[in-house]
């Protein structure tokens, strides 16, 4: 019996990272209604360091970083969190939510190139994921009848890839980073960071941005990305991380992009088109055997 009990509580940590993440992308479509991409990233962010700092001083683990841990600190904090977040809106402004997800969560897919470019041995299964995954993100894109004169469109495609991929710098630079502490505990710092940087962004892109703090739609959006979303989705992705294989693990976040296309379909209302249906499933499918391949 008391093995079971850690197992358990793992599951429902992984479910309740695939249901916060998952329904982060619907809930930034409906938060842009009423803000600007990069003023709504920032204000997130702001929102995350805040929770962070509670949540981890709560548990006694508040530490000033050491000079080693502060590489991880500028990279995740400026790659995985401002670009991500950035990137993110950017993208949610012109893509529809679910589409979005799934483009930006071709983190593992980029991760193949950057591995082998960084000198890791990339097996030929690892190589047949990635290109079935790009040939997911084409179906999903669907050049055939893409309009190529909506710039906004165009760019916001190119800002969803992005965000996958400048997370993917900063898993590689993760795997590789000798910690001192844990990922928990630099994660105030790394969301402290991210605030500073996102409003230095927002004021120098955005000037004429806003927030318009008398929608109550914006407000619901920013406290469950910035507190729930955010830092608790984070601690439980770590707690997820160290009690469960990482195999599985990874297969299981696998349902964060099918939840953010469910849960766009039935917030938003956007369409199930077959592009989506099969662009997700090559694009899903691809990562796994990438996820499979590198956990051999």
């Amino acid at each position: 019996m008391g093995d079971a009990r850690p197992s358990r509580v793992a599951w429902l940590q992984l479910g309740a990272v695939v249901v916060l993440f998952g329904f982060a992308w619907p809930v930034i479509k409906i938060g842009l209604g009423a803000s600007t991409p990069v003023w709504m990233a920032a204000a997130r962010a702001t929102l995350s360091a805040a929770t962070a700092f509670v949540l981890v001083a709560a548990l006694k683990r508040l530490a000033w970083p050491s000079r080693a841990d502060w590489p991880i600190i500028l990279s995740v904090g400026a790659l995985q969190l401002t670009c991500f977040f950035a990137f993110a809106n950017l993208g949610v402004q012109s893509v529809p939510p679910g589409r979005s997800g799934v483009l930006a969560y071709t983190t593992m897919l980029w991760m193949v190139p950057l591995s082998w470019m960084a000198g890791e041995k990339v097996g030929p299964r690892a190589m047949l994921g990635a290109a079935l995954g790009v040939a997911g993100i084409v179906v999903l894109i669907d050049p055939w009848r893409f309009d190529w004169s909506d710039r906004a469109v165009l760019f916001g495609h190119g800002w969803l890839l992005a965000a996958g991929f400048t997370w993917a710098i900063a898993i590689l630079h993760a795997r590789r980073h000798r910690w001192r502490m844990s990922p928990l505990d630099v994660l105030p710092w790394q969301m402290g960071l991210a605030t500073v940087l996102l409003w230095i962004v927002a004021f120098l892109l955005e000037p004429q941005g806003y927030l318009d703090l008398g929608q109550p739609s914006l407000w619901l959006s920013l406290l469950y990305l910035g507190v729930l979303a955010g830092p608790a989705a984070t601690w439980a992705a770590v707690s997820v991380a160290r009690a469960l294989p990482p195999i599985t693990g990874s297969l299981g976040m696998l349902g964060v992009p099918l939840l953010a296309i469910a849960s766009s379909i039935v917030l938003v209302g956007e369409p199930v088109t077959w592009p989506l249906a099969a662009g997700t499933a090559l694009v899903i499918a691809g990562i796994a055997i990438v996820i499979l391949d590198r956990n051999n």
